[in-house]
């Protein structure tokens, strides 16, 4: 009873997009047919009825079946019509579970080929946008801001880091840097074009609370120099001064969620939901 099966060299997986699904789903099921030998021959990126043809032809010439994952309607129907014609079996992996979603949802799918590798794109790229962030967290190695998308300066507790966290999940690559009137600001900052940095500034007061309950968090008493008020005046001072000498924009953050001051970045670059 299985001579017919046993005679099949290949199995062709056609698909609209890369073919990776169809092919691992095919992997799967021929392992438990060990230790028959069967190929597997991708055929991905199908676009037209010419490509369609041309799979069918050679499945047909060496006895083989045809696994697809085709989700553009037209061109699923029209494999399944020539599959027949040619009396090809033909195993629809996808079409099945679209519709039978679309009913359970009450919702028309998409049909657009190469979705998830859209995703995965997407994906990878925020990886790689916090994984940057993190590399480049309060002015680690200056080299990162010759590479950032946007670069945030600030005197400490400006919300810098989670700002860059927040803006690396939405695939933008940034270096924060602390400024501090002792230290040198980075040569790096005065190569870059001006419109690729924002200086975060907030109000003294609202500052000299904010480090105090940072003190009390850390079980210091909150009469250290991090949180005198005349210290924190010489920092803004400081950081107002560089800011204005680089001529960026700079955002009043006093008052505002690190979601709020993305948003103003977000449409400063061109970018929101």
């Amino acid at each position: 009873m299985f001579s017919d099966a046993l005679s099949i060299p290949a199995v062709f997986v056609l698909s609209d997009s890369a073919g990776e699904t169809g092919e691992a789903v095919v992997k799967a099921a021929i392992i438990q047919f060990f230790p028959l030998a069967v190929t597997i021959r991708r055929v991905p990126f199908i676009q037209n009825r010419f490509g369609i043809d041309t799979a069918i032809a050679s499945a047909k010439n060496v006895n083989g079946v045809i696994v697809f994952t085709l989700v553009i309607p037209e061109l699923r129907d029209y494999l399944l019509e020539q599959a027949i014609i040619h009396q090809i079996v033909s195993i629809d992996l996808l079409g099945p579970i679209i519709s039978s979603l679309e009913n359970a949802l009450n919702r028309q799918a998409r049909h657009e080929p190469g979705l998830i590798h859209q995703l995965d794109e997407d994906y990878f790229k925020k990886v790689e946008a916090v994984e940057f962030a993190v590399k480049y967290d309060d002015g680690k190695d200056a080299r990162g801001i010759l590479k950032a998308d946007i670069v945030l300066l600030g005197v400490s507790r400006t919300s810098k880091t989670p700002l860059s966290m927040y803006l690396a999940h939405k695939r933008f690559k940034v270096a924060n840097v602390p400024l501090v009137p002792e230290l040198k600001p980075p040569e790096e900052l005065f190569t870059i074009s001006s419109q690729k940095i924002i200086g975060l500034r907030i109000n003294t007061v609202k500052l000299n609370e904010i480090r105090k309950e940072r003190l009390k968090a850390l079980g210091l008493p909150d009469s250290a120099n991090y949180a005198n008020i005349d210290r924190i005046e010489q920092e803004s001072g400081y950081a107002d001064q560089l800011m204005k000498r680089l001529g960026c924009t700079i955002i009043d953050v006093s008052n505002k969620a690190v979601e709020e001051t993305a948003s103003i970045i977000l449409d400063l670059f061109g970018q929101q939901e």
